[in-house]
């Protein structure tokens, strides 16, 4: 397996891009229409905020999980036992956010939401007629007006030696949500599981925009779009002392919304986060 990006202004990108996503659970997309100054104006402001005592004000509410959460109540990935090495912040439109950090995670909440839909509608118009049957709903119609779709600033701290050991940024684990969209982070560490115990290094270039399948597509479709497993390695040498920031959008349906015989999206989610310790 390897990383092909998708030319989004192709004739035929919504197609190839598709087929990436199924046989290997993520798609690479090029010339597509995320600011790169705007996300790199957003890492170096939400940096600062990590920085500072601010973002204690801002501790997460555990009933509509927006604000901050702190290394401390972070996740622990599923099958692990070790709190991944991060700290992140939710964002959401409805949500709490520091004043003068808001309008510009607003816009770019508001694009990459755009985008997001669109390259679902991508997959609902290229899933073949039986995963098409599967779906309840279209696609489409599933994130609708939702306002579960998320926004995480994500802040991996410099390592300093005192790290647990074993414990890694990010360990394996699978996304919970439709999709993910995910641009260029300041610096690399991003790898997705490849066949066998195989790893592939995401290349930091903003020119590549990554964008993986989450459980919920994988439950509404019948296993048709898998879930990419990924994960977020340690930095190695003087890299250690590197800060990293990345900022994924997390494509959310409607609570109400029937993904399978098994879940609606309330109740999938819930599981989920149960299993994440942060529910």
């Amino acid at each position: 397996m390897e990383l092909v990006a998708v030319d989004y202004k192709a004739p035929n990108a919504a197609k190839l891009f598709v087929e990436s996503l199924h046989k290997t659970g993520f798609g690479v997309l090029k010339n597509h229409p995320i600011s790169q100054d705007r996300v790199s104006s957003i890492y170096q402001h939400w940096q600062a905020f990590f920085n500072s005592e601010e973002k204690k004000q801002f501790a997460y509410d555990k009933d509509t999980h927006d604000g901050f959460f702190s290394t401390e109540i972070s996740e622990t990935a599923k099958g692990f036992n070790k709190k991944d090495i991060k700290e992140y912040f939710h964002f959401y439109p409805w949500g709490r956010c520091p004043e003068a950090l808001k309008q510009e995670v607003a816009d770019y909440y508001r694009d990459t939401n755009k985008l997001a839909s669109e390259l679902l509608a991508w997959v609902e118009k290229y899933s073949p007629p039986e995963v098409s049957a599967k779906y309840t709903q279209s696609l489409s119609s599933m994130v609708t007006d939702s306002e579960q779709t998320l926004l995480r600033i994500l802040h991996y701290p410099p390592l300093d030696g005192s790290e647990e050991p074993d414990a890694i940024r990010a360990a394996a684990h699978e996304d919970i949500n439709l999709l993910t969209l995910l641009p260029s982070a300041n610096e690399p560490g991003l790898q997705v599981k490849g066949t066998g115990d195989s790893w592939i290094d995401v290349p930091c270039d903003f020119g590549n925009l990554i964008v993986n399948i989450g459980d919920m597509l994988q439950e509404a479709s019948g296993g048709y779009f898998p879930s990419t497993t990924h994960r977020v390695v340690n930095p190695q040498g003087s890299d250690l002392t590197k800060a990293r920031v990345s900022l994924p959008l997390f494509l959310h349906p409607n609570p109400d919304v029937v993904l399978s015989e098994r879940y609606t999206a309330k109740s999938y989610l819930k599981e989920r986060l149960e299993e994440l310790g942060v529910a």
